[in-house]
């Protein structure tokens, strides 16, 4: 539905009736701004860049102050993602700023996957804010919002293009984060070179189909200033802590045996463009397009993988509690069919293993039936056995007993013939 179709319809169901006097409605937007103050601000940075572009003496010098934090060497295995909190205040406006710097970004020799531990940090974002809203007992209120609103993307100062490897990365952070790339160091190249330089960037960013961040335009009061700044992207941007006197005042700079570079002075870089337009014009429109477009592609696209969605195959509305339902219900009944898969495989390996253990037990028979009979025609062949020995031993003691009396008998007939003889000798011999 377009727009004047709404503004028509609430046109008609409203009427403008005057007020007898002063009712208070109109301090509403004083309340909003007296809340939001006493409940404070969170902002979150993304710093993307080699090693050695400036990135932490940017975000000291963006911010006056001077953030804890160690050094990066050239020494990192991956790329790994360094993030720290700090609590800002500033008359009496708090911030919670969060610096997510990319450590190790580029010093690798195989840089293919370089980009891919930075899109897993922001998703992991989303998808932690994800949960807090789909918790049943939210506390948004007071939840810390890490999502990244915005990404700056330190470009080298190389002069002549953007190397593959920026290319890609931004490639695949458009559509996550809102890009503001920056030459960072700009004062390494000249004047010159830097224009050329940021004509071939936007030329290689368009032809390449890479989304950065616009700052818009929609708002009158800040449509020109906008405007303007967006002819003047990317930012050529210089960072120093250290404070020098030029004239009678004191002033960040970095000093240099041919001259000082001012870092707030617009004809010597774009520091001052970029902090105007990154903290004192946008920053609440980059935490808003962060919501509404970048955290609302990725809900939608997760919802969309789970089976969530807006409208029914009739194209007719479908609320969010009928899709729940409707998936339950589908889920449900995918539960049961593969409930009953699960019981129908149980029962056929049951009686798979039935059939084993009938074929097994069979089998056992057949072998106790085998080695009963073999028993048994062994055990016949020792009774044999054991009664031809029997008979051998009762011939044998019959043959023994033969033997023994005929023994006995010759003995007996010996003696007598013996005593006979003696007899007969004893009588010859009286004689």
């Amino acid at each position: 539905m377009a727009a004047t179709d709404i503004a028509r319809q609430v046109g008609e169901g409203c009427r403008t009736v005057p007020l007898a006097g002063h009712v208070g409605f109109d301090s509403l937007p004083d309340q909003l701004v007296n809340k939001s103050v006493s409940q404070g601000f969170c902002f979150n940075i993304l710093c993307v860049g080699e090693t050695g572009l400036g990135k932490s003496t940017l975000m000291d010098t963006l911010f006056n102050t001077k953030f804890e934090g160690e050094p990066a060497t050239h020494t990192q295995p991956g790329v790994q993602l360094r993030s720290n909190t700090y609590d800002l205040q500033e008359s009496n406006v708090g911030l919670k700023l969060t610096i997510v710097s990319t450590v190790g970004f580029g010093d690798q020799i195989n840089k293919e996957d370089s980009y891919k531990p930075i899109v897993e940090f922001i998703d992991a974002q989303f998808e932690a804010y994800l949960q807090e809203e789909l918790k049943i007992r939210r506390v948004l209120h007071t939840y810390h919002d890490s999502r990244i609103h915005a990404c700056l993307y330190f470009i080298a100062p190389t002069g002549h293009s953007l190397k593959s490897l920026d290319l890609v990365t931004m490639k695949k952070l458009d559509s996550k984060v809102n890009i503001i790339p920056i030459i960072a160091k700009s004062d390494a190249i000249s004047k010159s070179e830097l224009t050329k330089f940021k004509i071939k960037i936007t030329s290689e960013l368009v032809s390449n189909g890479v989304q950065i961040y616009q700052f818009p335009t929609d708002d009158e009061s800040v449509a020109e200033i906008n405007g303007t700044m967006n002819a003047h992207l990317p930012f050529a941007v210089i960072g120093s802590t250290e404070e020098l006197k030029i004239g009678n005042k004191m002033m960040k700079a970095r000093q240099y045996p041919w001259g000082t570079v001012q870092v707030e002075n617009e004809a010597h870089c774009d520091f001052v463009k970029l902090r105007e337009m990154l903290i004192r014009v946008n920053m609440e429109d980059l935490r808003e397009q962060t919501h509404s477009r970048h955290y609302e592609l990725y809900r939608r696209c997760k919802l969309e993988e789970m089976g969530f969605k807006d409208t029914d195959p009739d194209s007719k509305p479908f609320s969010l509690q009928e899709t729940y339902e409707a998936k339950r219900n589908e889920f449900l009944g995918e539960l049961q069919k593969k409930e009953e898969e699960m019981r129908q495989m149980f029962v056929q390996r049951v009686k798979e293993k039935e059939a084993e253990l009938k074929e097994a037990e069979k089998e056992l028979h057949e072998k106790f039936d085998r080695l009963k009979k073999l028993h048994q025609d062994e055990k016949k062949k020792l009774e044999d056995k054991k009664k031809s020995l029997d008979d051998e031993v009762n011939a044998f003691k019959q043959r023994k007993t033969a033997a023994e009396l005929l023994q006995s008998q010759g003995s007996q007939a010996g003696g007598s013939q013996t005593l006979k003889r003696d007899k007969e000798k004893k009588n010859l011999g009286f004689l």
